[in-house]
C-alpha cells in the first residue's frame, strides 16, 4: 500500500535556535526564521541562518525585513534586502519571506520583481508575507504576486487575526484556484485551526506557538534593564512544543475527515 503524502503545511516562525527543535518535534513542516518576533519578525543573523540550516530536518525560509514599521522601503533598505537574500542562499536557506509596498499601499512591483527574481535565480522559494494585509486592493495584489512567481501568501485575511479575517481568507483561496498557496496566519491555534480549515479550504497554516521559560542564571542584576521597564530580562521566549503538536494533530484530524 502506497503511503499517503502530507496534505498540509504547518509553518512555525521562530526567533532563536533553541526553538528550532521544539518546533520540529511538535510537527512543523517548515520553519520561518526571524529575529524579533515581538516586532512582527525581522531579518535573522547569518549565524542563525547557518545553524538552522545545519540542524533543521524541514525547509527553512528566512525573513527578509530590514526594520520594524511599514513596508515602504528606501533604496538603501532595498539594497540591504538584496544583500540579505544572497546571504540567505549562502547560509543554506530554502527560501525567503518578503513584501514591499508603495506609499499609496500598492505592491512595489519594480523592487519586488528584482528581489523575487534574484531569490529564484539563487534557487530560493519566495513567500509574500503579511505586508499583503496592509495593501490597497487585495484581489489585484494577489494576481500580481502570482505573476511574480511567489509560492504563497501569508495573510490573516486583512484582519487582526486569521479567525477575524476568515471570510476574506476563503475568498482569497477561491481566487487563487491552486495557482498559489494561501497560508493563514495570525492567531492560529489548536482551538481555531479546524474551523479555519473547514470554512476556507486552506491547508497551509502559520503560527509561532510562543511561550517563555525562566532563565537558569543564578545571579540576577537588581536594577539594570535591557529594554522597557515592563520587560522581564530573565524570561526567554521559546516555542511551545505542545502547542505546535496540538495544532498539527488537529490539522491532520480535520483534513482526514474531508
Amino acid at each position: 500500500m502506497t503511503r499517503q503524502l502530507v496534505t498540509y503545511q504547518l509553518e512555525v516562525c521562530i526567533d532563536n535556535i533553541e526553538s528550532l527543535r521544539y518546533a520540529i518535534e511538535g510537527g512543523a513542516t517548515r520553519i520561518e526564521l526571524c529575529s524579533s518576533l515581538a516586532l512582527g519578525g525581522l531579518t535573522p543573523s547569518a549565524g542563525f541562518m547557518m545553524q538552522a540550516a545545519k540542524y533543521s530536518q524541514v525547509p527553512v525560509y528566512a525573513m527578509i525585513r530590514p526594520r520594524q514599521g511599514d513596508f515602504l522601503y528606501s533604496p538603501l533598505d532595498v539594497e540591504m534586502m538584496a544583500q540579505d537574500i544572497s546571504i540567505a542562499a549562502n547560509m543554506g536557506m530554502d527560501g525567503v519571506v518578503l513584501g514591499l509596498l508603495t506609499h499609496d499601499g500598492y505592491l512595489d512591483i519594480k523592487n519586488l520583481t528584482a528581489l523575487v527574481s534574484q531569490a529564484q535565480q539563487l534557487g530560493l522559494g519566495v513567500t509574500f508575507h503579511r505586508a499583503f494585509d496592509q495593501c490597497n486592493n487585495a484581489p489585484e495584489a494577489l494576481e500580481q504576486i502570482i505573476a511574480l512567481g511567489c509560492e504563497r501568501v501569508l495573510t490573516s485575511g486583512l484582519a487582526s487575526s486569521a479567525l477575524a479575517g476568515i471570510e476574506c481568507l476563503e475568498r482569497l483561496h477561491q481566487q487563487a484556484k491552486g495557482r498559489i498557496s494561501i497560508m493563514a496566519g495570525a492567531g492560529v491555534s489548536p482551538e481555531n485551526v479546524a474551523h479555519i480549515i473547514r470554512q476556507t479550504g486552506i491547508t497551509e497554516l502559520h503560527l509561532s506557538g510562543k511561550t517563555t521559560r525562566q532563565s537558569t542564571m543564578s545571579f540576577r542584576a537588581p536594577q539594570a534593564k535591557m529594554g522597557t521597564e515592563d520587560t522581564d530580562d530573565y524570561a526567554v521566549p521559546i516555542t511551545d512544543k505542545s502547542t505546535i503538536k496540538q495544532t498539527a494533530d488537529m490539522i491532520r484530524a480535520t483534513i482526514a475527515k474531508r
